[in-house]
């Protein structure tokens, strides 16, 4: 990209990274990856296009309260293994359950559909390109929005490698690899009985104030 003539449109990797709540390195990562706008300098420099960080924001924080009633338990699966994802559905599928499941492939993707769309469970691997499972799980656990969302974590890391990446969320439900399907399945029939019963509850309070 050529040198841009108004440099103020423009910020620094470090500047983008604070407003997005992601690291430096994932912000370069999403710079190569085309998702944001930037050039460089003659010394290496990435510079921004400030319009490219807010519009990012923009998708990604686009999402509302899950108040509306829906009888689906909505899962939204962050894994980039295509081969975890088939197994994924296939498990899905064969339970039975209510379940409105949305899988995706990266950080970045799941960051977006978390906006777009706030589910009621996030399974998530650790490890992902772009940004990874750790930047994702703190922007959800920063986020009011999300803060119905019920979060899984799914990874073979070890404890102390977790410690140094800076632990996880409080309330991060966690399963190793292979993925404990019977223990998933268990965990997500709960998780509708749950939705069910408080779809049932809203159901109630909004006949009783409508007289």
């Amino acid at each position: 990209m050529p040198r841009p003539t108004d440099l103020t449109s423009y910020c620094s990797t470090s500047v983008a990274a604070k407003r997005l709540g992601l690291s430096p390195g994932t912000v370069q990562q999403m710079v190569e990856n085309g998702t944001l706008e930037a050039w460089k300098t003659a010394g290496g420099h990435r510079r921004i296009l400030t319009a490219s960080v807010e519009a990012f924001l923009a998708r990604s924080g686009g999402g509302t309260p899950q108040t509306e009633p829906h009888e689906k338990l909505r899962v939204l699966v962050a894994e980039d293994d295509e081969i975890m994802r088939k197994l994924y559905a296939h498990n899905f599928e064969a339970w039975r359950l209510p379940l409105d499941v949305k899988m995706v492939s990266n950080g970045v993707d799941a960051v977006l559909e978390l906006g777009r769309n706030p589910p009621d469970v996030l399974i998530a691997d650790l490890v992902m390109p772009l940004v990874d499972g750790f930047e994702m799980l703190r922007r959800v656990a920063g986020n009011p929005l999300l803060e119905e969302t019920d979060l899984v974590v799914v990874s073979g890391m070890p404890d102390d490698e977790i410690e140094e990446r800076g632990g996880l969320p409080e309330g991060v439900t966690r399963y190793g690899k292979p993925v404990p399907f019977s223990e998933l399945r268990g965990y997500l029939q709960a998780k509708v009985v749950a939705l069910h019963r408080l779809m049932r509850r809203r159901r109630r309070s909004a006949e009783e104030a409508g007289g």
